[in-house]
């Protein structure tokens, strides 16, 4: 059996034309211009890339980007002055703040500084803990990216068993009460879990959130099962010349394609959605604050 691809890029650009619709609107018919800013301090390679790409998605669909480029050793007060103003700032709907931070800030001091309902990571503790309660709050993009690909080609996942390998703070946690919120039976598993193959293979859905290379092959898999791959890990690609890497995902690919139903690759897969969950979160949070209806769809 050749499991159905779930294509994590063209889902994100679909999101991205919902987005650019609601943006449209709300200049539309309310002369309100979303905005989301983005704080980036130091000069870490793959943050500015990042960073880039988060301004050009974000322009693109119509919203307002703003930029905060501070020095690496940027002290900490600095930084919360930029949160605090832009906490104040009403063109600003969504905060960023991108991570890593260098190690001389304290990373969850900077991330529960940013006004709740402006922060559009869902990283503030209020955040949390009120999507640990069922209650409404801004959702991590990277799971809310995953539930969108998982209710898009299931429907409806009540009653789907569920195993979320990994347990961060970023992905595995709040992916599990997404799930729980759907109605899913929901097992967090983990590296140190116990009989960790008969766990996952009782799964009607298998989010690999680990940070392991390939570490869930293809015989952990149930015939038919939906898996959503989150790993973006870099490896020596031999095959392709000395010195040469290659992007490889949590599971290996080839031989979980052949058991799923349903697979994400890696890249091309999760990855894509969470620069358009960000930007949904945006326009979300947008509505919020103007008392205005949700955006359909771009929600959890």
């Amino acid at each position: 059996m050749a499991a159905n691809i779930i294509d994590g890029k063209a889902f994100a650009a679909t999101v991205r034309e919902k987005v650019a619709g609601h943006v449209a609107r709300l200049k539309e018919e309310h002369d309100i211009i979303p905005g989301l800013a983005v704080v980036l301090v130091g000069e870490d390679p793959a943050s500015q890339v990042y960073v880039r790409s988060k301004g050009k998605q974000t322009v693109e669909v119509g919203m307002n980007s703003f930029e905060h480029k501070m020095d690496a050793d940027t002290s900490e007060a600095d930084l919360l002055a930029v949160v605090d103003t832009l906490n104040n700032d009403p063109s600003v709907h969504g905060i960023l703040v991108q991570l890593p931070l260098p190690g001389h800030l304290n990373e969850d001091l900077i991330i529960n500084s940013i006004a709740p309902e402006k922060d559009v990571d869902g990283f503030h503790i209020s955040n949390v803990g009120l999507l640990g309660t069922g209650q409404k709050s801004m959702v991590p993009c990277t799971p809310l990216g995953c539930l969108m690909m998982l209710r898009d080609y299931h429907g409806s996942l009540s009653g789907m068993d569920a195993v979320v390998i990994g347990r961060s703070n970023i992905v595995g946690k709040p992916m599990a009460q997404l799930l729980l919120g759907d109605s899913c039976t929901v097992t967090i598993a983990h590296s140190r879990t116990k009989d960790l193959p008969d766990v996952v293979r009782r799964a009607d859905i298998v989010v690999a959130a680990v940070g392991r290379p390939e570490m869930v092959p293809g015989d952990w898999i149930k015939e038919g099962a939906t898996v959503i791959d989150v790993g973006i890990n870099r490896i020596p690609a031999p095959e392709k010349g000395e010195g040469k890497m290659k992007l490889v995902g949590d599971v290996d690919y080839a031989s979980c394609a052949e058991r799923a139903g349903a697979i994400t690759p890696v890249p091309g897969g999760v990855g894509p959605m969470t620069i358009a969950c960000l930007l949904a979160n945006t326009v979300t949070a947008c509505c919020r604050a103007n008392g205005l209806a949700e955006p359909e769809g771009l929600t959890a």
